[in-house]
C-alpha cells in the first residue's frame, strides 16, 4: 500500500511483540515478529516463518514513557520487498491435514489438531489463493460423507417410528457436524463466500446437500411426511405422542425450505379431511351447545399445536380450514337447530361463544342476525297476535325486551348490527295486530300510575315507565294509544286514583319528548284544570265564609274544558235538593266571574264521603255519586224495592244494577239485598244493614267497574279513526295548496312521509274523493290521474 503517512505502536516494553505496518513511497516490506510464547506446532504451521533469511528489518525507536518511570520503543514494520516461498506440496500437505479433521468431526472422534491450527491452516491456503480448491474439495467430503446416510432409511421393514427417530438424529448430527465444520472454515466462509455471491455459505451448502440426497429423495420424503401425518393424527385423538420429535422434524422441513412443498399441503387435506368428516358426524350426534364447545376446544388445540411444533406460516390456513369445516359448513344448521332454545334459556355463556366463533368466518354473523331477527320476529308475534294472552302482552313484551336487550350487551358485545336489527323486529311484529298492542300499552300505563299500585317504588316506577317509552316507540298508531291513555288518564285525576302527581307529569314529559308538543297538549290542559280547579275550589269556599253560606255540606268542583277531556254521554240524575241548590249556588258564583261560559254538570266520576250511624257505631263511606244517591234514599225508608230505587234517583239501568251490587255483595255490605244472589233482578228488595260492623272508621265501598264493552271499545276506536280522517284531509289540502298539481301517486308517496299512522291506500282515495265533491281540489280535465288544488 503506498502512502507518506506513518503509524504508530507504543508497544510496553517485556510485552508480546505485535506486527506493525509502515508505508513510504518507494519501499514495501513485510517484517516478521518473533512471539515468544508460540509452541513449536504453531512456529511450523506459520508460513511466514518457512525462510529463515530474513529480508525485513525492524526499527526501533525511543519514546517517552506514558507511565512515569518506564520507557516505550516505536516499532516500524515494514512490508516483505518479496512474498516468502512455501514449501512444496504444502496444499496437498494442509488439505490432508484439515480433511483429517473433517472426517474426525463427521465420525465423531477426536481431532488430532488443534482449532488455532486448523484455522490457520485456512487461512494460509485462502491468502495464497487456494480457497476456490479447497471449497470444492471441502463440498465434495461432505457430499461423500451425506451420500453414505441415505442407506439407513431404505429398509422397508423399518418401523415408522424407529424412521423418524433415526432421520431426527441423522439432521441432528448433520447440524452439529456443520457447526463444527464452519468454524474451523470460518475465514474461507467471511472471505472466499462473500465475494462469490453465486456460491453458497458453508451452512447453507451443508443443508443444500442434505436436502438434494436425503430430504429430496422420493421414498424418503414420502416415508418421513407420511410419518408426521400419522403422528399430528394421533396427537388429534388423544393419544400421547413424543412432541419434541414433531417439532425437531418440522423444523428441519423448514430449515431445508421444503416445509410447505413437502409437508403442509399434504398436511392441510389431512386436516380437511379430518374435520369435515367430524362436523357432518357430530352436527347429527351433539346438541348445538356441546357442539360449540367441541369447536371451540379444537381452535384451541390447533392454536396449541401452532406453538408446539408447527411452522407459523401455516397458522391462516389452518385455522381457515378449522373454521371452513367445523363452522362455515354448518352456519344454517347450527343456528336452525340450536338458536331458539338458546335464546328461549337464555344460555348467555352458550350464545356468547356462538357470537365469538361466528365472528370468526365470513358472513357468520351476518347468519347470526338473520336467524336472530327471525327468532324475534316469529315469538314477539306469539304475543301479539293471540288475544287470549291480551292480559299479560305488555308485560310479556317488556320482559322479552329485557331477556333481548341483555342478551346483546352480555353475549353480542352490544353490536350495533343486533342493536338495529332487534329494533326493526319489534317494530314489525308489534305491529301485526293493529291499534291493539297501543291500547293495551295504555292500559298497562293506567294500572302502573294507579294509587292501588304498591309493587314498586318511585325509582322502579320511573324506570319500569322508561321501558314502557321503549314499546311506545315502536307503536305506528301513536294516537290509540294518546286516545285510551287520556281516557284512563282523566279517570285517575277526576277519583283521585292517581298514585304520584310526579310520576304522571314524568310520563307526560316523556310523552312530549318523543312525539312533540302537539301530542300532549290535551294531555297538559288537563293537568291544568286540575291545578285551576284547585284554586278555584278555595275562592268559592272563601266567598261562602264572606257571605256567611256555610252548611254540612262541602262542595267541591272540577272545572274541565271540554275540548281536553274525553267526551262523556249526559247523564240526567235525580239528586237531592240541597246538592241540586249548592251546584247552582256554584254556578251562579262561576258564571259571574266568567260570563260567556257554559257549564254542564257530568255526575258520572263524581265521588262523596257519608257519614252513616249505625248500631254498632258511626262510619264514614267513601262512595261515588250514585252510591251515596242509593244510600241516601234509606234516610227515609229501611226498605226499598228495585223499582223504587230506579224512580227515586233515575241511575240508567246497568248502572244501577252494579251501583246495587258494591254495595249490597261486596266486602262493605251496608245494604243488604232479598234474596241473597250475586245477581240484581227487577224484584229484588233492599234494605238497611244495621247489622254492619268493620274495625274502620272510614270505609271505602269500591265501584263494581263495568268492564270495557265492545261498544265501548269500538266507540273510542271510531273516535281515533274521525281524528285520523280529519288528519288526512289537512295533509292533502296542505300538500295540494304547496303544490297547486300533483299526480296521485306523487299525492299518495307525500301523504305517506307526513302522516304518522298506518293509513291503506283505499283509505287515502276515498278522503281525496271527499275533498273533491267538497271543492277542495279536482281533476285535471286532460289528465283524470292529477289533481289541482282549487283556490
Amino acid at each position: 500500500m503506498s502512502g507518506t503517512a506513518k503509524t504508530q505502536v507504543l508497544v510496553e516494553e517485556g510485552g508480546n511483540h505485535c506486527r506493525k505496518r509502515s508505508h513510504s513511497n518507494n519501499d514495501q516490506c513485510m517484517k516478521r515478529v518473533k512471539l515468544d510464547d508460540m509452541s513449536a506446532s504453531e512456529k511450523k504451521s506459520n508460513f511466514s516463518m518457512l525462510n529463515s533469511n530474513s529480508n525485513g528489518t525492524i526499527k526501533l525507536a525511543s519514546s517517552s514513557m506514558t507511565k512515569p518511570g518506564a520507557t516505550t520503543k516505536k516499532l516500524v514494520i515494514k512490508n516483505f520487498k518479496s512474498k516468502p516461498n512455501l514449501p512444496e506440496n504444502y496444499q496437498e500437505t494442509t488439505w490432508s491435514k484439515l480433511r483429517e479433521a473433517v472426517i474426525a468431526i463427521q465420525t465423531s472422534k477426536a481431532i488430532t489438531y488443534s482449532l488455532e491450527e486448523l484455522y490457520q491452516a485456512v487461512e494460509n491456503m485462502c491468502s495464497h489463493k487456494m480457497a476456490s480448491q479447497l471449497y470444492v474439495n471441502l463440498t465434495n467430503l461432505v457430499e461423500g460423507h451425506v451420500k453414505s446416510n441415505i442407506e439407513q432409511f431404505l429398509s422397508e421393514s423399518m418401523d415408522r417410528q424407529v424412521f423418524l427417530k433415526r432421520m431426527d438424529d441423522c439432521w441432528r448430527a448433520h447440524c452439529r457436524q456443520m457447526i463444527m465444520i464452519r468454524s474451523i472454515f470460518l475465514y474461507l466462509d467471511r472471505t472466499y463466500v462473500l465475494q462469490n455471491p453465486s456460491i453458497h455459505s458453508i451452512w447453507d451448502m451443508g443443508l443444500d446437500l442434505f436436502r438434494h440426497h436425503i430430504a429430496m429423495n422420493t421414498l424418503i420424503q414420502t416415508r418421513t411426511v407420511d410419518g408426521l401425518l400419522l403422528l399430528i393424527e394421533r396427537e388429534r385423538g388423544g393419544d400421547a405422542v413424543d412432541i419434541s420429535l414433531l417439532k425437531s422434524l418440522l423444523r428441519m422441513l423448514s430449515d431445508l425450505q421444503i416445509y410447505q412443498d413437502a409437508f403442509e399441503h399434504k398436511f392441510l387435506q389431512a386436516t380437511e379431511r379430518l374435520y369435515a368428516a367430524e362436523g357432518q358426524r357430530l352436527m347429527r350426534e351433539l346438541p348445538v351447545p356441546e357442539y360449540l364447545a367441541h369447536v371451540e376446544k379444537r381452535l384451541r388445540e390447533e392454536n396449541e399445536r401452532l406453538l408446539h411444533y408447527l411452522d407459523p406460516c401455516t397458522k391462516w390456513q389452518l385455522i381457515r380450514t378449522v373454521e371452513r369445516q367445523l363452522l362455515s359448513e354448518h352456519l344454517t344448521g347450527i343456528l336452525s337447530k340450536g338458536l331458539e332454545s338458546l335464546m328461549d334459556g337464555p344460555r348467555l355463556n352458550d350464545l356468547t361463544t356462538l357470537y365469538n366463533l361466528f365472528s370468526l368466518v365470513k358472513d357468520g354473523l351476518n347468519e347470526l342476525c338473520s336467524h336472530f331477527n327471525a327468532y324475534i320476529k316469529k315469538k314477539g308475534r306469539t304475543i301479539v297476535i293471540e288475544p287470549e294472552r291480551d292480559k299479560s302482552m305488555v308485560a310479556e313484551l317488556l320482559e322479552f325486551k329485557e331477556q333481548l336487550d341483555n342478551i346483546v350487551t352480555t353475549c353480542f358485545h352490544r353490536n350495533d348490527r343486533f342493536l338495529y336489527s332487534m329494533r326493526e323486529a319489534f317494530e314489525f311484529f308489534i305491529n301485526q295486530r293493529q291499534n291493539k298492542p297501543a291500547e293495551l300499552i295504555a292500559k298497562f300505563v293506567d294500572v302502573k300510575l294507579r294509587a292501588g299500585n304498591k309493587e314498586a317504588t318511585e325509582e322502579e316506577l320511573e324506570r319500569l315507565l322508561d321501558k314502557i317509552m321503549v314499546l311506545f316507540r315502536f307503536i305506528h298508531g301513536k294516537d290509540v294509544f294518546e286516545a285510551f291513555y287520556k281516557k284512563d288518564l282523566a279517570k285517575r285525576l277526576l277519583v283521585g286514583k292517581s298514585a304520584s302527581v310526579d310520576a304522571e307529569k314524568s310520563m307526560l314529559s316523556k310523552l312530549k319528548q318523543e312525539c312533540g308538543g302537539g301530542f300532549t297538549c290535551k294531555l297538559e290542559g288537563m293537568f291544568k284544570d286540575m291545578e285551576l280547579s284547585k284554586d278555584i275550589n278555595v275562592t268559592y269556599k272563601q266567598h261562602l265564609a264572606a257571605n256567611q253560606e256555610g252548611c254540612c255540606l262541602d262542595l267541591s268542583v272540577y272545572i274541565l274544558t271540554m275540548g281536553f277531556w274525553p267526551t262523556y254521554p249526559p247523564v240526567d240524575v235525580r239528586l237531592p235538593a240541597e246538592l241540586t241548590r249548592h251546584q247552582e249556588h256554584f254556578a251562579k258564583f262561576y258564571l259571574a266571574k266568567h260570563s260567556g261560559r257554559k257549564l254542564q254538570w257530568q255526575p258520572t266520576l263524581g265521588h262523596c264521603v257519608l257519614r252513616a250511624h249505625f248500631p254498632q257505631g258511626n262510619k264514614e263511606l267513601q262512595v261515588s255519586l250514585f252510591q251515596a244517591l242509593v244510600l241516601l234514599l234509606f234516610n227515609d225508608g229501611d226498605n226499598l224495592s228495585f223499582e223504587d230505587i230506579k224512580a227515586d234517583t233515575n241511575i240508567e239501568e246497568g248502572e244501577l244494577r252494579r251501583t246495587l251490587q258494591s254495595l249490597a255483595c261486596g266486602k262493605a255490605r251496608v245494604v243488604c239485598k232479598s234474596p241473597r244472589g250475586r245477581e240484581v233482578a227487577d224484584t229484588d228488595t233492599f234494605t238497611f244493614n244495621g247489622d254492619f260492623t268493620n274495625k274502620l272508621f272510614r270505609i271505602k265501598i269500591n265501584q263494581i267497574q263495568m268492564k270495557e264493552t265492545s261498544e265501548e271499545q269500538k266507540a273510542t276506536e271510531e273516535r281515533v279513526f274521525q281524528d285520523r280522517q280529519y288528519q288526512i284531509d289537512a295533509a292533502i289540502v296542505r300538500v295540494m295548496k304547496m303544490r297547486k298539481a300533483l299526480s296521485h301517486n306523487l299525492l299518495i308517496s307525500e301523504l305517506y312521509n307526513q302522516l304518522k299512522f298506518p293509513v291503506k291506500p283505499a283509505d287515502l282515495k276515498k278522503r281525496i274523493e271527499s275533498l273533491i265533491d267538497r271543492d277542495y281540489m279536482e281533476r285535471d280535465k286532460d289528465n283524470p290521474n292529477q289533481y289541482n288544488y282549487v283556490a
